[in-house]
This record gives structure tokens, sequence and C-alpha cells, in this order.
């Protein structure tokens, strides 16, 4: 069978190598329109960015398991189109490749300030891809001027780095507070002191209104009429699938590509995964932007393209390192009922989201015993006492027995 995987991010790379275990006489054709082979996204902003992790430790695999594993590589290439009726893929050079499976791991794009607030400007800073995180390295230096624009995780975790790096810097938040539509009001307040205590000027219900300088950022224009002096701007408010080659070839497409519970497109010979599939989960469609999903889900389309039938359970589970904090995440905490914390004296361990007394998510900070049971509660839709989850005499392990 030839099979072409169209994205070389986390998902690509993992649907190759389970499709080269699954069809060993494949040919199997993987294409990424970075110059680099597959690496890892998630210590962009964090290792990587500080000067702490070379680029080669952050390679998925070596570069050589592609030749050994036979899989055809083609780093820097962008894909022009793809005809589900011809099941072919055309590349941006013209070559043509002919496919008995595709699958559309093409990931998502940075959201943009729009142009009325950048004005053009140079210093304006995305963080999605190495040449993000490379640009903006080579500016990084102490008593530096950063705004940070959106108080979600990314801009958080950015944040932190900058901070840690001993720069000066302010981020706004739209919203009323920071982490609004993914995490609790205890969460954010935990995060929220984390980030003051190094010296973050956290700025929330406050929006950027734009930026001026001659060629390059100097200024921040804010909505209360505060003018700040900065020197470069990082942008983290948000992402967006990137859809547009489904689009064009005629797939759905609905904030998301997409898919059945087999990873499978409205094309019967396309599949997608990643950040870019929409997929069903408990009722609705919904889109997970995390490297389990990513992997899960790449594994489980690969095994269907081989010809299997899976269908696939998703199981959220994400992570965020800020500091020397690790914050673990298990489930989605979407509408819910009631939160509860658990604390270890006066320190919050972790905060617990319940709907009609069912565990649906879990927060916990550098707490691996809460995130471990918790996780396991979640995945199997356990009930819980919350007076009970609230005392911290009660042992975790008690609800695992229930």
């Amino acid at each position: 069978m030839k099979f072409v995987i169209i994205g070389a991010g986390q998902a690509g790379a993992t649907a190759a190598a389970k499709l080269r275990e699954l069809q060993p006489d494949s040919q199997i054709t993987l294409i990424g329109d970075e110059p680099a082979p597959p690496y890892q996204r998630p210590p962009l902003s964090k290792a990587y960015l500080k000067g702490e992790l070379p680029l080669e430790r952050m390679f998925l695999r070596p570069e050589r398991f592609y030749s050994e594993h036979r899989i055809d590589l083609r780093t820097g290439v962008e894909v022009q189109a793809l005809h589900t009726a011809a099941r072919s893929v055309v590349l941006k050079d013209g070559t043509t490749l002919d496919y008995d499976a595709a699958l559309l791991a093409t990931g998502s794009a940075a959201i943009a300030l729009p142009d009325a607030i950048t004005g053009g400007l140079a210093g304006i800073f995305a963080m999605r891809g190495l040449a993000d995180a490379d640009r903006l390295r080579d500016r990084l230096k102490p008593g530096l001027r950063a705004l940070v624009v959106g108080g979600g995780y990314i801009g958080l975790e950015a944040a932190a780095v900058l901070a840690a790096m001993e720069c000066r810097v302010t981020l706004v938040e739209a919203g009323p507070r920071i982490l609004g539509r993914v995490a609790s009001a205890p969460t954010a307040d935990h995060i929220r002191a984390l980030h003051a205590a190094r010296g973050v000027d956290l700025r929330e219900g406050e929006h950027l209104v734009r930026l001026t300088g001659r060629d390059r950022v100097e200024r921040a224009v804010l909505g209360s009429g505060e003018e700040l002096e900065i020197d470069l701007v990082i942008v983290g408010i948000g992402i967006r699938p990137a859809t547009g080659l489904a689009e064009a070839a005629g797939i759905e497409v609905d904030n998301g590509i997409v898919v059945d519970d087999t990873c499978r497109t409205s094309e019967p010979h396309v599949w997608a995964a990643g950040d870019c599939a929409a997929f069903p989960f408990e009722g609705r469609r919904i889109r997970l932007e995390s490297v389990g999903n990513a992997i899960d889900q790449a594994e489980c389309a690969a095994r269907n393209m081989a010809g299997e039938t899976v269908r696939y359970a998703a199981k959220p589970w994400f992570w965020s390192d800020q500091y020397d904090m690790k914050l673990q995440i298990a489930g989605l905490s979407q509408a819910t009922d009631q939160t509860v914390t658990r604390h270890d004296g006066d320190v919050l361990q972790s905060v617990w989201y319940l709907r009609e007394d069912q565990l649906v998510a879990v927060d916990a900070f550098q707490a691996p015993r809460d995130y471990m049971v918790g996780k396991r509660l979640v995945e199997a839709g356990a009930k819980v006492d919350p007076d009970q989850l609230a005392d911290p005499t009660v042992e975790l392990k008690t609800f695992l027995k229930a």
C-alpha cells in the first residue's frame, strides 16, 4: 500500500512509525513544511527558548530513523493540493504522489493580532514553530521590556520563561481573568500568585489597542489609555486548526477537519489526527491541542489506514511548566457544576472538577499522586463525595477503592 502523511509534527511522525510497524512492505511518505525533521513543540517556549535544550534533543527520533525504516521524509516541502478523486497529492514543485490512504496531520497556526493593532511593525512574535523560537531567542536579554498578549497557557508559559531570564514582563489578558476558558478560579489564583511573586505585571480585563513605533514596536497603548514602553511583543491568543487543504479538497470542516470515531474524514480514503481533527467525544465534537491526543489519535488513525477497525476513545491529559512548578491536568474542566480543592496545610495541591458528583477533571500542582489518582478516577467516570475529597485527612487511595 501507499501511504501519504501531510504534516510532520507529533501526529504525523507517530502515524508514520505505526504504519511501518503494521505494514512492513508499504510505501510511506511523510511531508513537512518546516526544514527540520519532526520535533517536540512544548519545549519551544521553555527549555529551548532558554538555551537549555539543543536542537538535536528536540527531535522526536534521530534523523537516521526515517531512512532506516524506509520512511520517505520530505522536509521543507509545501503541499499544494489534495485530489481525493484521483487519490493524489500535488506538491508545490509540481511533484504528484499517489496514495491508497492519506492522513491529514496539518496541525494548527497561531492567531495573529490584526494589522490595525500591529501597524506592520517588527518585533512581534508568535510561539508555534522552531523559526518563531529561534527569532525570539536571538533577542532575549536581561532587562528587556516584553509585552505578552494573552493569559492562556501559551502566554503564561512564555511570561514565565521571560521572567526567569530577568526580562521585565507585562502580560495583558482581555478577559476578566487568566485561564478563563480552560481552568477554575482557584487554579487561576494559584498561577497568578506564582507570576506576581516573580515580578510579572499581570493585567486582567485589559486589552491591547495598538502598537506604535518607527520600524519596530516601541510602545503599547492599552484600553485604559496607558502607554507602555516595550522592546518586543509575544502573542499567545490562541490557535486555529490548519484546515485549508481539506477545505479545498471538499472535505467536511467544522472548527477542524471533521472525523468519525475511527479518525476517518468525509472522504473515505483520507484520515485526520492531531490539533486539526474535530472528533466525537461524549456526545459532542471537540478538538484537543495536546501531545497525548496527537500520539493516541495518530496511532488509531494509522491502524485504521492499515485495514483495522479501531475506535478512538480520547483520554485527555495535559501539562504546563511555569518556573519550577509543574501543573498536570487530566480530563476536561468545562461544563462542570462544582470545584473542590485539596491543600497540604496552606499550600494548594489540586483542584477537582465535578459534574453531579462525577469527577471529570483534575488540576494538580507539583502533586503527582493527586494527578495519578485523579486521572484514574476521571477515566473510570467515578463519583466522589465532595466533602471527603476536600478533607486532607482522607487518603486519596480511598476513592480508588470505592
